[in-house]
């Protein structure tokens, strides 16, 4: 049996996201936060079901984040949130390019259609070129990671406030990394804009194995994404160690403070090494250019540190993620080995 002719037509011509586990010494290809949390989880009952609508974490995430608990969904993860905001909501599909790969991932494998539109020169948003899109597509949905994956740097805000303007559909403002760029992100203006989706996950600061994204929107639009929730999406010790860590605000703080420390120290002493070059970043990471990534990738590699080649979405470009003071480190010795 030829089991591809029973597969649709727009899964077939997908390419699946590859999470590949590569041995290193040191592993700076992920976005991971070099920090953990201790966790000590009492009164888990395996037998039984976990809370179907995490209360208790909703709650807690509520009052951090200054609204109210019925304006927040939690998902396995974000990009459980981001297939049932295009499972709800469906497409065109908007975002941006070079940016999270899932946007699109997702959107074609339901069937939608999706628009990238490039980046300017600066990575910032294109906005004449957005705003077309808008007008001519009408996207159901539009996707902006501010700060943005691959890239590190957040998008103009009065560029995103535009877009959100402009915009029929719901435009869902990602903010993965938005715990090291400071501020108080797009929450801030969910009550002036009845369209604005904001994403957030605790993978980045400290939590990636336990997966946990969540949203934040008008009351009505998380009634209608919470339709096609599947039940018990997150599990009673994710539910758990989520609750812990957003308990932890002075822990949390504290890992963040680093990381964001880290970046800086790392960012200032590969600009001062001849072949590389860092751009700014308010993420847990820092894309930098050099002459035959590749080539580089391979080398540091064969060193024990692995990094992301991101050279196919941005010329002539590598990613490495802010570790320790020890990982950075010796990544900065590698890389200099290397050139």
């Amino acid at each position: 049996m030829n089991v591809s002719k029973l597969v649709r037509p727009n899964v077939r011509k997908l390419k699946a996201y590859e999470a590949k586990e590569t041995p290193a010494r040191v592993k700076l290809d992920a976005n991971e936060s070099p920090y953990g949390f201790p966790l000590n989880i009492k009164g888990i009952a395996t037998n039984r079901y976990p809370d179907p609508e995490a209360r208790r974490l909703r709650t807690a995430i509520a009052k951090q984040s200054a609204v109210k608990m019925d304006g927040v969904l939690m998902g396995n993860g974000s990009d459980e949130l981001i297939y049932y905001l295009i499972t709800t909501f469906g497409g065109p599909v908007l975002f941006p390019t070079p940016t999270f790969s899932m946007y699109g991932i997702i959107g074609q494998a339901l069937g939608v259609k999706t628009v990238g539109v490039p980046l300017d020169a600066d990575f910032d948003l294109d906005l004449k070129k957005m705003l077309a899109v808008v007008r001519k597509e009408k996207p159901r949905l539009v996707f902006l990671s501010s700060p943005n994956n691959p890239t590190g740097n957040c998008f103009s805000a009065d560029r995103i406030l535009k877009i959100i303007e402009a915009s029929k559909g719901l435009v869902v403002v990602d903010e993965a990394y938005q715990a090291f760029a400071g501020g108080k992100g797009f929450t801030a203006f969910l009550n002036d804009y009845d369209n604005l989706v904001v994403l957030r996950t605790l993978s980045k600061t400290g939590l990636a194995a336990i997966r946990v994204g969540y949203m934040i929107a008008r009351p009505e639009i998380v009634s209608e994404v919470n339709k096609v929730r599947l039940p018990f999406n997150l599990n009673s010790l994710s539910q758990a160690a989520a609750l812990e860590a957003v308990k932890s605000k002075a822990k949390m703080r504290a890992y963040v403070k680093a990381i964001s420390s880290e970046r800086d120290r790392l960012a200032r002493a590969m600009d001062g090494i001849d072949g590389v070059t860092p751009y700014p970043s308010e993420a847990n990471f820092i894309m930098f250019g050099v002459k035959s990534p590749k080539v580089k990738y391979k080398a540091l590699l064969k060193k024990g540190v692995l990094v992301r080649d991101i050279s196919a979405m941005v010329k002539g470009c590598l990613r490495v993620t802010v570790g320790t003071k020890t990982e950075n480190n010796a990544f900065l010795k590698a890389l200099k080995e290397t050139l």
